[in-house]
């Protein structure tokens, strides 16, 4: 009941804002890649798409009604963390990913 209320939130949300873009859903059966080919990744998928919207599932994880808007899963690790967490490194990760892609040394 509080996946599906969450889900219906979300999707209301991204109806409201018009957001038709590419959707990036954190999932443990995600994707896990590297972050340089996270980084590429992402420098592939800018040159069709205009913006993102990384979705982080609560405790409970996501309902399937958001599951079938990814266009993409990513999982970071087969652990869990918390939602505070998952931000932290989904913020780290996309900066890491500039970082590789203007060969600043952060990542080296």
């Amino acid at each position: 009941m509080i996946k599906q209320k969450e889900a219906q939130n979300l999707i209301r949300l991204l109806e409201e804002k018009n957001i038709t873009s590419y959707n990036i859903i954190l999932d443990e059966h995600g994707t896990q890649f590297s972050s340089k080919d996270l980084s590429e990744k992402i420098n592939s998928l800018m040159q069709d798409n205009s913006t993102f919207n990384f979705i982080i599932g609560g405790p409970l994880g996501l309902h399937n009604d958001i599951l079938k808007l990814a266009n993409l899963k990513l999982s970071f690790s087969k652990l869990t963390f918390t939602h505070q967490m998952m931000r932290i490194f989904l913020l780290e990760q996309i900066y890491r990913s500039f970082m590789i892609l203007n060969n600043k040394k952060y990542h080296y």
